[in-house]
């Protein structure tokens, strides 16, 4: 039976290949590991960087921090929702997009922000946010 540092291994390298967790694939791993699969849901669930859903070519994070919050970050998640038509931790259809919130992002003196791929956008509106998505969109 594998070691739960082995797991995180094995699910770390399948998410490398695949972009996320596949169902098909964690059946194997609990067969090939007598891992029970019931606790490779737990640790794939327990862990923030496991995804069980295929995430878009870009991900797009949403602080939701005390300054951003204070600072209109409800105008610039409910305009992105809009704009992409789906809810944080989804996403778009076209593999384009994925949305998800953060607690905060570390960055307040820029609030609100967001962050596409690691880049973080500052002192947004939710006009500007949606041209920040729109530079994304047509770069593909």
């Amino acid at each position: 039976m594998a070691e739960r540092g082995q797991l995180i291994t094995i699910l770390q390298k399948i998410q490398s290949k695949e972009g996320y967790l596949p169902a098909a694939k964690l059946d194997r791993v609990s067969t090939d590991t007598g891992v029970p699969l019931s606790e490779i849901y737990s640790v794939a669930t327990f862990y923030s960087q496991f995804r069980l859903k295929p995430a878009g070519r870009h991900q797009v994070m949403v602080c939701n921090g005390t300054a951003c919050h204070v600072k209109g970050g409800n105008e610039l998640l409910k305009k992105l929702k809009q704009e992409l038509g789906i809810e944080p931790g989804e996403t778009t259809p076209d593999r384009l997009f994925t949305l998800d919130t953060v607690a905060c992002l570390g960055s307040c003196f820029l609030a609100p922000v967001m962050t596409i791929d690691g880049e973080y956008y500052g002192k947004l509106t939710a006009d500007k946010a949606v041209k920040v998505l729109d530079k994304y969109k047509n770069n593909e």
